[in-house]
């Protein structure tokens, strides 16, 4: 009995695994309403009880999909935190923020999801709040707090950290964002073309937040 339960939860961990899979496929592939658990159980190879064994309804399935697209923002939190808590050369470091920052968001399994979220906000306004409260804002929040502890140093001039926060999202992530919301079968951007989003972004930013 010992050996058959941790066997037990394995494989329940990868049926488990495979209903999120091929939910998010067909979800990304046929929107909410197009997707049924008839098809999400037939895709992944599991009953339909399986299916409502580990997720109560469509609705909840769909809200753990969204939801566990943001798990990797702690992540990213800790590596801001990290790279401008004590730095001693704040473009590089902001250098080294951004291009984390925009390979992070500027993927297209995150932006499949985002568009996805943006197209059912009205049908799910709750899980659209609780998407902008763990990803987007969290992150311009720990910005905002790491600005205004650049400032207090000295290096940056700021009145409205969380704003400055904003703008420096923005001048980072606006161009590719904005062209992959409406064209999804683009080429996506190579690494050097972020990067250089990134690049620009911060010497912008640093133009206009820098204290001299």
């Amino acid at each position: 009995m010992a050996d058959e339960r941790p066997q037990e939860e394995g494989r329940s961990a990868r049926k488990r695994s495979a209903i999120l899979e091929a939910a998010t496929e067909l979800f990304l592939c046929n929107g909410y309403q197009g997707t049924s658990m008839d098809e999400i159980a037939a895709v992944a190879a599991v009953s339909k009880q399986t299916v409502y064994k580990n997720f109560t309804d469509k609705e909840q399935l769909f809200g753990d999909i969204i939801l566990g697209a943001t798990d990797r923002v702690g992540e990213f939190v800790d590596v801001i935190t990290a790279a401008l808590a004590e730095t001693e050369d704040l473009e590089r470091d902001l250098g080294l923020v951004a291009r984390r920052y925009i390979a992070t968001v500027i993927q297209p399994r995150v932006l499949q999801l985002r568009r996805l979220l943006i197209a059912e906000a009205g049908r799910f306004p709750d899980l659209a709040r609780a998407y902008y409260q763990r990803a987007p804002e969290r992150t311009i929040t720990a910005l905002a707090a790491c600005f205004q502890d650049l400032a207090d140093r000295g290096l940056l001039r700021l009145d409205d950290a969380h704003l400055a926060a904003n703008h420096f999202a923005w001048l980072i992530l606006s161009t590719p964002m904005d062209k992959a919301m409406f064209h999804e079968h683009d080429e996506p951007f190579t690494a050097a073309e972020l990067e250089r989003f990134a690049d620009e972004g911060v010497r912008v930013f640093l133009a206009a937040y820098r204290r001299a």
